[in-house]
């Protein structure tokens, strides 16, 4: 493979592995499993763990399996280097961990996981500041911005109501204020979206989700795409700076966010996401195709009250999402009419599993208010739009005359 050719998507990420060679001509990156790492000459040993020269020093801070996945997230990301983590979880909290201290101020979307929510509270806890804003507007981010304002955090596409953040406008603002973008590109992927393009420093992938796409691993990563300016961010310790400074944010969280926090990626778990994201294109296009099919039939159907999709065009960022994404993701969420039971409904459906992972090939769904978002409380979950009636749909990849004839069926017995 001639790795000055400009290859697709999927050509690049289903031959990247071969670029470097690979063990005994295997096709995939095999499972290191091994924690340790010997060398023959000691000297080697102390330049590796010195930073002086590439290696491997221990399993908790990486493996060549671990390795090869980060190059392949950074290659659909096209940044300049990736971390990976256990989880999607792990990768924001190492943010926190790595970059952020008592004191720093952070602007975030109020539209969120609601895992991330429950960290920003825990963060807030412990001495930073957090400002929740409606980011579909920014101004609404401007307004909140402090002087010690060090991170603005958005998700693309929210979890669940799908509200789509201002990206451009926002990225724009962190440029000129040399604020560091953070942006959770899990519910577009990659594939959908590159945050690299509105001035993200770092990007979140959960990599559970799509981009592993089987339901069948846990891991997540940080990618830092270059295009920020790490000289401008006032916490980098003075022991990380010995490199470029387009290396000092990598190499800060990868110590204080992955060595000392410890939410290590498995080797096994690597490479189950790195061989489900040789079909993160193909996936993708068949899921967001199911789920804008799936949300016309909802708008349409008397028994439900609101639907919830960037793909429709009453949704209120239809056209950022138009504007910015190659098509608008494979999550939706939706409403019935006052006096239907959802649960009722959710036993109805035969195919669509009552589940709470997203991105799997197999279509979940959920009602919110009453599992994933319970621990939030009602006055919290109505400031984010949810409604005690709300249903999650994470459309899959199933046939879409079978996908919508299951709902029209459970909408019949409502």
């Amino acid at each position: 493979m001639n790795d000055k050719k400009h290859y697709g998507f999927t050509t690049t990420i289903l031959h990247g592995d071969r670029q470097k060679g690979i063990e005994h001509g295997s096709l995939h990156k095999p499972i290191h499993t091994s924690v340790a790492f010997g060398y023959a000459d000691a000297r080697q040993l102390a330049s590796v763990f010195q930073g002086k020269e590439p290696g491997f020093r221990y399993g908790r801070q990486g493996n060549p399996t671990i390795s090869a996945l980060e190059e392949k997230v950074t290659k659909m990301e096209q940044g300049v280097g990736t971390i990976c983590f256990a989880t999607g979880m792990g990768a924001i909290g190492a943010v926190v961990q790595a970059l952020l201290r008592a004191g720093d101020h952070v602007v975030s979307s109020s539209f969120l996981f609601g895992n991330t929510n429950s960290l920003w509270q825990t963060a807030m806890s412990q001495g930073i500041g957090v400002s929740f804003v409606d980011a579909t507007d920014v101004a609404n981010v401007e307004a909140a911005i402090t002087d010690n304002t060090r991170v603005v955090f958005v998700e693309t596409i929210a979890n669940p109501r799908t509200q789509v953040a201002d990206l451009k406008r926002i990225g724009e603002l962190c440029k000129a204020r040399g604020i560091l973008y953070v942006v959770d590109n899990t519910m577009t992927t990659p594939y959908l979206f590159q945050p690299k393009t509105v001035h993200a420093g770092l990007v979140v992938n959960a990599l559970t989700k799509s981009i592993g796409g089987h339901g069948n691993a846990l891991g997540g990563s940080l990618t830092d795409t270059g295009a920020y300016d790490w000289t401008r961010f006032a916490n980098i310790y003075e022991n990380y700076k010995k490199a470029a400074p387009l290396q000092w944010g990598l190499a800060q969280i990868r110590a204080k966010g992955l060595r000392d926090f410890g939410a290590s990626l498995a080797p096994d778990a690597a490479h189950h996401i790195a061989v489900g994201a040789e079909t993160l294109a193909l996936r993708m296009q068949r899921t967001t195709a199911n789920a804008l099919a799936l949300a016309g039939l909802l708008e349409k159907d008397e028994r439900v009250a609101a639907v919830y999709y960037p793909g429709l065009t009453s949704h209120p960022q239809h056209a950022i999402s138009a504007e910015l994404f190659r098509a608008h993701g494979s999550l939706l969420s939706f409403e019935l009419k006052d006096g239907l039971d959802c649960f009722d409904f959710l036993n109805r459906l035969k195919l669509a599993v009552p589940a709470s992972n997203l991105g799997d090939n197999r279509t979940l769904i959920i009602p919110v208010a009453h599992t994933i978002f319970y621990e939030m409380g009602p006055e919290r979950r109505a400031s984010m739009g949810i409604a005690e009636s709300l249903i999650r749909v994470s459309v899959g990849i199933e046939d879409t005359d079978d996908l919508l004839d299951d709902f029209c069926t459970a909408l019949e017995g409502c």
